[in-house]
């Protein structure tokens, strides 16, 4: 890990975790962008064990970076970074991915949901900008909605979202629970948290393309994303709730 000395965070920051596999065409902007319109946080990019140069490149974008070993995926490389914030004491997380499809003007509104939840989704379906997903992958989108809405008790209609801000009590949460397996960093972890006692809300945000790479449209590629969703979603009905004592 390149970091500064060990330090307690102020109370008035809060850390973005940025997750990056091999990602050197375009975390530099990324984060060239996000840094300065966001000098109230700290920026982690958790490399997750990236065979190129991201990692050296988001040092000298003026990130802290933290060192994977090996590739553990979204949700590996994501509780690395909520252990990275109990150790250091931040009270506000946020999840930024590094293809620079969330925009930075979006993560304070965010962070304003977590002042009436423990989780607050920046939602892509709910009536703000153009994105859209067609085929299985949408129709598996709106049942999953559907479905942990209403678990959570509130509508929601973007679970599958990765730009999600968190407080400490979700901090200490996903130190405990925050699974590796395929859409267990959205679906599985949010199930969860949810049943553990959490509470959820969204805001509406835009989204927009990936900044390198092309996106998949695959017809194949989305049916398999219906099946393990769904998949995914009976993994979290199944997890053992987190007690409040195990979230110190």
């Amino acid at each position: 890990m390149s970091a500064p000395s060990p330090f307690v965070a102020a109370p008035d920051r809060f850390l973005i975790i940025m997750p990056a596999w091999n990602e050197e065409s375009v975390i530099g902007g990324t984060l060239e962008e996000l840094i300065p319109a966001m000098p109230q946080a700290d920026v982690l990019v958790v490399d997750d064990g990236s065979t190129d140069a991201t990692a050296a490149i988001a040092e000298s974008a003026g990130a802290r970076v933290l060192r994977l070993p090996y590739n553990l995926g979204v949700g590996g490389a994501m509780r690395a970074g909520f252990k990275y914030a109990r150790r250091f004491q931040y009270q506000r997380v946020i999840q930024v991915d590094a293809d620079g499809q969330h925009d930075p003007k979006n993560i304070l509104e965010v962070l304003e949901g977590l002042e009436r939840a423990d989780i607050s989704i920046g939602a892509r379906f709910a009536d703000r900008g153009n994105y859209e997903a067609k085929g299985p992958r949408r129709w598996a989108m709106i049942v999953l909605a559907a479905v942990i809405s209403r678990i959570a008790r509130t509508r929601l209609t973007d679970v599958t979202s990765g730009f999600r801000a968190g407080n400490r009590t979700v901090i200490a949460q996903y130190c405990e629970h925050y699974p590796a397996e395929y859409l267990g960093d959205t679906i599985d972890s949010l199930v969860v948290a949810v049943r553990s006692g959490l509470t959820v809300t969204q805001v509406p945000v835009e989204m927009r393309p990936r900044q390198a790479g092309t996106p998949s449209n695959n017809p194949w590629k989305a049916a398999v994303y219906l099946m393990r969703s769904f998949f995914a979603l009976g993994m979290a009905m199944t997890r053992r709730k987190v007690t409040p004592e195990e979230r110190v």
